[in-house]
């Protein structure tokens, strides 16, 4: 049986009564559901209540489940809205990928850099690489960035991309094609790669 298909049981077993479930879903989830919002929000108790007002938005939200995409999706979808709107009504914005791209010694994530472990060179040259990668992505517009932020952090598909942004598939390719040749523009001076590849 798949993920997918122990889930939509579980949220069967929630729509008869099973409490027990939810709470099964609740644990499955919740880690990846904090990390998600960890990337949005800097106070981990912030990220704690929009994450309990995620799970109990998805709880009353559960009749309308239809089952159409992955349980996830429809979950994510529900969590980053209730972010959207949380911030929004603190009249404060979402932070980007570059904001938590640097730890607190400013050293690159390593989601989004493979660091390379040698001289200091090559050190410098993975923080210049994380530095510019960040940037090139705080600069894109919320589309494209949402959608690479799924493809390359979250490693969704593109048809649960296509899913959790509610577009067709091929608007899916185009942002996630867009977003990496404006992220390869940033990185060619850089690496002194040639205008006709991308890395």
């Amino acid at each position: 049986m798949s993920d997918r298909e122990i889930d939509l049981q579980l949220v069967e077993r929630v729509r008869q009564g099973d409490q027990q479930a939810f709470r099964i879903l609740v644990e499955k989830y919740q880690r990846k559901i904090l990390r998600l919002l960890s990337r949005m929000v800097r106070d981990q108790t912030e990220i704690e209540d929009i994450a309990q007002e995620a799970f109990i938005k998805a709880y009353r939200a559960l009749p309308q489940f239809r089952g159409d995409a992955a349980f996830y999706t429809w979950l994510y979808r529900i969590a980053v809205n209730t972010a959207k709107n949380y911030l929004s009504s603190r009249g404060r914005a979402m932070q980007t990928v570059s904001d938590q791209a640097i730890n607190e010694d400013d050293e690159p994530d390593e989601r989004l850099v493979a660091q390379e472990i040698g001289n200091p060179e090559t050190e410098l040259l993975s923080k210049q690489v994380a530095i510019a990668i960040n940037q090139a992505v705080d600069a894109l517009p919320q589309e494209l960035r949402e959608a690479i932020t799924l493809r390359e952090i979250e490693g969704m598909s593109y048809e649960e991309i296509a899913d959790t942004m509610t577009c067709p598939i091929g608007t899916v390719r185009s942002r996630i094609f867009r977003a990496r040749e404006a992220i390869a523009a940033k990185l060619r001076p850089i690496l002194g790669t040639p205008e006709d590849r991308r890395w």
